[in-house]
């Protein structure tokens, strides 16, 4: 799956077009989480948006489920 494919997928599912390659991670990591892409597709679609500017959102990890072990 290309960027251009992950762009289509996002509208027909969203009912809305976007460019924003941080939307686009999160709908990649989602389709690869309910088995829609393989973990393949996944990395390299994560690899492209990654270098056009996509990044991870910070997680305040107070709040967050994940154990902090400093």
């Amino acid at each position: 799956m290309i960027i251009h494919e992950l762009k289509e997928k996002f509208s027909q599912t969203r009912n809305f077009s976007t460019d924003d390659v941080n939307a686009l991670m999160d709908f990649a990591k989602k389709s690869y989480i309910h088995n829609e892409i393989s973990i393949k597709e996944y990395r390299l679609l994560v690899r492209e948006l990654e270098g056009q500017g996509a990044v991870l959102p910070d997680i305040d990890l107070e709040n967050s489920l994940i154990e902090n072990r400093n």
